[in-house]
Order: C-alpha cells, then sequence, then structure tokens
C-alpha cells in the first residue's frame, strides 16, 4: 500500500484529499468507505488487488482518520465532486467506482456527473434515496454493539469490545462520527431529490446487497436498483451491511466479474 495526498481545486476552494492505492498494475477501482472509516474497506482493497489485476485507490473521505476538512465541504453532493476531479487529477480511465452505505451514496451521485473516466458503478448496501416503509436505521442512536447486531448477518464473528479502545482510537472514532453527522445530512442518511437524479445515469450499475443488512433491508436495496436505468441487483446471502468485511470471499468475484463485463477496453495508465 502507498499512500499519496492529492491537492484539488473546486469552485468553492481547494482541499487536500489522502488516497490509498493497493497494487501498481491493471484494472482501476476507486473504492469508497462507508461511516465506520477507511479501516472498513482497507482489507478488502489488498484482498482484490492481491488476487485479481488491479490497482484499488481509496480515498479518506475528508474530516476522517484526523483529515482536514474545509468548511465549505458539508455534503455528499459536493464530497462527489471532489471525486470526480480526483479521477481527472489521477488521470484514470475505465474505473470502477464501488461504495459501501454512505460511500454508495457518494458513489451514486459520482455516477450521475456522468464522467467519461468511469466504466462501472458498484453500489453496496448504499444509503441516500428515501424509500417509502424502509427507513435507514438510525445510527446515531445506537451504541458500536447495538449497531454490529443491526450491521452482520453473524454478529458474534465481529464483536466489538469498547473499554479495549485507546484513547486515540476513541478521538478518532468520535471525529468520525462527527463527520458522518455532517455529510449524511438533514434527511436522516438521504437527500430527496436523489432518486429522481438517479435516472440519469448512464454507466451500467450493479446494486449489491447483503441480504441480512438490517440498517439498510434488501427491498430498500430493490428500491435503489429500480430509480437507476437498467442496473442490476444483485442480494448477497449470509451477509449484512458490509459484503466487503463479512463475505469477501462472496462479494469479490461479483464484483470483479461485473467491472470486468464493462470495461472499457481504453489503455489503462
Amino acid at each position: 500500500m502507498t499512500r499519496s495526498t492529492h491537492t484539488l481545486t473546486l469552485d468553492q476552494g481547494t482541499l487536500d484529499v489522502t488516497v490509498d492505492l493497493f497494487g501498481q498494475e491493471g484494472h482501476p477501482f476507486l473504492l469508497l468507505h462507508g461511516g465506520g472509516g477507511p479501516g472498513t474497506v482497507t482489507p478488502f482493497a489488498g484482498l482484490l488487488a492481491e488476487q485479481r489485476p488491479a490497482r484499488v485507490f481509496t480515498p479518506v473521505h475528508p474530516g476522517f482518520d484526523g483529515t482536514a476538512r474545509p468548511e465549505w465541504l458539508t455534503d455528499v453532493t459536493t464530497l462527489a465532486q471532489v471525486y470526480a476531479q480526483l479521477l481527472d487529477v489521477l488521470d484514470l480511465r475505465d474505473v470502477a467506482v464501488v461504495g459501501n452505505s454512505i460511500g454508495g451514496w457518494i458513489a451514486a451521485e459520482l455516477a450521475t456527473l456522468g464522467s467519461p473516466r468511469i466504466s462501472s458503478v458498484t453500489l453496496v448496501n448504499a444509503v441516500g434515496i428515501p424509500v417509502p416503509g424502509h427507513p435507514i436505521a438510525d445510527t446515531f442512536s445506537l451504541t458500536p454493539v447495538e449497531l454490529s447486531r443491526l450491521s452482520f448477518h453473524d454478529p458474534s464473528k465481529f464483536r466489538f469490545d469498547p473499554s479495549k479502545l485507546t484513547e486515540a482510537q476513541r478521538a478518532v472514532m468520535a471525529a468520525n462520527r462527527a463527520t458522518l453527522q455532517l455529510y449524511s445530512g438533514p434527511h436522516a442518511m438521504a437527500d430527496p431529490t436523489l432518486t429522481d437524479r438517479l435516472a440519469k445515469i448512464t454507466h451500467p450499475t450493479l446494486v449489491a446487497w447483503g441480504a441480512s443488512d438490517q440498517v439498510v433491508d434488501a427491498d430498500y436495496g430493490r428500491a435503489y436498483a429500480r430509480a437507476v436505468p437498467d442496473a442490476e441487483f444483485r442480494p448477497l446471502e449470509d451477509t449484512g451491511h458490509m459484503p466487503q468485511t463479512e463475505t469477501p470471499e462472496q462479494f469479490l468475484p461479483v464484483l470483479w466479474d461485473f467491472a470486468e463485463a464493462h470495461a472499457t477496453g481504453r489503455p489503462r495508465h
């Protein structure tokens, strides 16, 4: 893994984005983490780069893990614009964009921008749209242990003991939580305008969903897939909110096969 920092300039101002890269050659992936922070995708990024010819770019959302967040960056729509420019700065083409949870929301927003650098989009237990009758769990009201019960098919394999955290780890978790709350906006992890904009997506889109998720259930995922033209819905059995963590051996070939099927064949830099 190599880490780099890139200075980007948007109309609102400049900011630095930290990016970890796994793998040196192959199909480029932009892997966007969820509210748990970069650690929720780092092992999977390494696994994907190890098992397939892939270069996996995993940016840290500004404000997470001690990174700086400019005052003007307060919503997912703007964060998607940041990542569209990051693809330009990195000069990546044929990019498979993948996002989990709020990272999936960011990926969906990025897809609506229509970047020609993107060849496919995979939304993994994404949030971001209101679905009547299928509310998103209020994760901010839950303890880490309670959240684990909703997030995993088998929580016993992912036991969390808060007493073992150091003060530094507690501080990072608190800062990550505050940043997540800011990005999630005033509508309980959803943007009421996003559903209509999903209809503009032209990239091939896969909606992959842990079928046991109790944060956002599978019918929520099916509604997401219906909102994106020609999107494919793929349930992942015995899997909760974070397939890349709980059942990576099931999720990885699903992701890879979809990304490769829709690769553009252009030279990869």
